[in-house]
């Protein structure tokens, strides 16, 4: 997590998810794995409370070619950001905050 977005200060964020998440989520990395030329590929996306530094996603994957796992990570990243139901609250050092539909 970063202590800035869009030139203000972060202080934390909450993330919340919708019940269907983790099954988007599997079924999302599966059909990149299954289009991608590498041998597993695997995401989370934590929810709850983060503070500065925590990470708030994680993807992971293994390929006989590094370009092929990272290709697949980009994939998996970017469409999670798109295609799983995840919200974020993001509280600023103001005291303001603000809703987003995706980190």
């Amino acid at each position: 997590m970063r202590d800035h977005d869009r030139g203000q200060g972060v202080e934390g964020l909450g993330y919340s998810s919708h019940p269907s998440a983790a099954a988007r989520l599997r079924d999302v990395a599966q059909r990149i794995a299954e289009q991608s030329d590498v041998i597993a590929l695997a995401g989370v996306h934590r929810v709850g409370d983060l503070a500065i530094g925590d990470l708030a996603v994680v993807v992971a994957a293994s390929a006989a070619h590094r370009v092929q796992a990272f290709d697949a990570c980009r994939r998996l990243i970017d469409e999670l950001k798109t295609d799983v139901p995840v919200w974020k609250h993001q509280m600023f050092t103001t005291g303001d905050s603000e809703w987003v539909d995706h980190a």
